[in-house]
């Protein structure tokens, strides 16, 4: 990362799936900064901190379906932390193949497909309302948001058609 590098939209409760056979969704941090997309599965940050800002993300999203949002208690330096960690993935803008959002009836969808080397991943992404944890944590209600401010984020960004 960049040391002027900047977040412009952080999001958590994030229930990223992967369209392929047999490979389980998860949930992560989708983070936009201004040179690159950052999907983080594993935090330092505190379990305190993330319930809160889970709880004030779903407010706020439950107000205004505007998804550009930033996060207090988590910045740069957490990011970079983060990165460290080999199971969280970032793609450039340039990794983007396409980006596109969707509307279904349980809620909203960001689809990416990213290249990572010669390999190309399709991923549907959705914010979580509601989770439900036993016998494993699943989702089981979605917030319906306008992705577009990060569609049109992505696609100004990117260098290459």
């Amino acid at each position: 990362m960049e040391s002027d590098e900047q977040i412009k939209a952080h999001l958590v409760s994030v229930w990223r799936g992967q369209k392929k056979l047999f490979s389980r969704s998860k949930e992560c941090m989708f983070i936009l900064t201004d040179r690159r997309i950052v999907f983080v599965t594993k935090t330092k940050a505190k379990s305190r901190w993330w319930s809160a800002t889970v709880e004030r993300q779903v407010v706020t999203l439950m107000k205004s379906d505007e998804p550009m949002l930033i996060h207090d208690g988590y910045d740069v330096k957490d990011l970079k932390l983060d990165l460290e960690n080999e199971k969280n993935e970032e793609y450039n803008f340039d990794d983007v193949i396409s980006v596109d959002s969707k509307e279904k009836k349980w809620g909203n969808i960001l689809k990416l497909k990213l290249r990572k080397g010669s390999n190309e991943k399709n991923y549907q992404l959705s914010i979580v309302k509601d989770w439900v944890t036993y016998p494993i944590k699943d989702p089981t209600k979605f917030l319906k948001i306008n992705w577009m401010p990060i569609v049109e984020f992505i696609k100004k960004h990117r260098t290459v058609e």
